[in-house]
């Protein structure tokens, strides 16, 4: 496999890189980002990776590298990922998730690049449902209500331009909330496992965590499950198509601190800070992954359950306390 992959320094990546080392050794990668200081590449000795410090919003910059690399397969990953952070800049929000695709697919048409795109969408693309059209299909309309969201929907609606006027071989996602081990603690699952981590560790610290609203649920998903998605769909997805990647079930935020205080065996009391709560929130989010069973057999592997047992095990040995 010949492939690009922008953001290759971040969250999803490195797993989805973890999974081609296995799957598929010998293959070239070449890495596009905007921060390559902290990328290891000894991690993936059996994959040949080169990576980048590029702006995709610099398009001459990317064309060159396209054009050089000529790769066969390109997963964009490279966003600015967070729906908070979006409704306090909604600008760079906008311009990046969606320019930062604009250029990319551009270059591959100008430079006649014969390649498959997969572009990263977001279960926000849906907006706020009833609980009534849980769980949600492709089908569904999509409604956003963010910042984020509407860059998301305008990434989707240029895939289908750029398949279907411009013939590339796009395939379109729609990724429910995915965590696992490695995920920034920006990141609402991630944070609340480093903090009761670091209040397990020290028994000065009050047994309280500040939260946003914890009675919204959403469909979680282990990442290590998407990148085997990500690989599926570079391989076989069919073109201009879209895919929801999630677990089908809801969880209530609630309950993810529930977990995570038995699987560490201390007690919490949460506290609400009506700052955190975002406006326009989705209340309860849950997809259906029966098109990507039914296409490629695909179905969540990893249980909830085991994917915050190896978020502890994260904060505890590896990330920074």
């Amino acid at each position: 496999m010949k492939i690009l992959i922008t953001g290759i320094t971040g969250f999803v990546s490195s797993h989805f890189l973890d999974y081609l080392n296995v799957t598929e050794p010998g293959s070239e990668v070449m890495g596009i980002a905007r921060n390559i200081d902290e990328f290891d590449k000894s991690r993936y000795p059996n994959l040949k990776v080169t990576v980048k410090l590029i702006d995709l919003l610099n398009k001459d910059a990317v064309g060159i590298i396209v054009s050089d690399f000529e790769p066969e397969y390109i997963l964009h990953l490279a966003s600015v990922s967070s729906v908070a952070l979006s409704w306090k800049t909604p600008l760079e929000s906008f311009v990046n998730n969606t320019n930062i695709f604009l250029n990319l697919v551009e270059v591959v048409r100008a430079y006649k690049i014969k390649c498959r795109i997969l572009s990263i969408g977001s279960s926000e693309e849906y907006g706020e449902v009833t609980e009534a059209q849980l769980p949600l299909t492709e089908e569904h309309q999509l409604r956003p209500v963010s910042p984020y969201a509407v860059a998301r929907v305008s990434q989707e609606m240029l895939s289908a331009i750029y398949a279907e006027g411009f013939d590339l071989d796009i395939i379109i996602t729609r990724s429910f909330n995915h965590i696992g081990p490695g995920q920034k603690d920006k990141f609402v699952v991630s944070s609340f496992a480093k903090q009761l981590v670091q209040i397990a560790n020290d028994s000065s610290k009050e047994r309280k965590i500040i939260t946003g609203d914890l009675s919204i649920t959403r469909d979680f998903l282990d990442v290590r499950d998407v990148a085997k998605a990500y690989y599926i769909l570079l391989k076989q997805g069919k073109k201009n198509s879209v895919y929801n990647i999630c677990s089908g079930r809801g969880t209530v935020l609630k309950d993810i601190i529930t977990i995570l205080s038995k699987l560490l065996n201390i007690t919490i009391n949460t506290e609400v800070n009506p700052q955190l709560i975002r406006p326009n929130e989705n209340r309860k989010i849950m997809g259906s992954y029966q098109k990507m069973k039914k296409d490629f057999g695909w179905q969540p592997e990893i249980s909830l359950e085991q994917t915050l047992a190896d978020i502890i095990a994260y904060w505890q040995n590896e990330g920074p306390q």
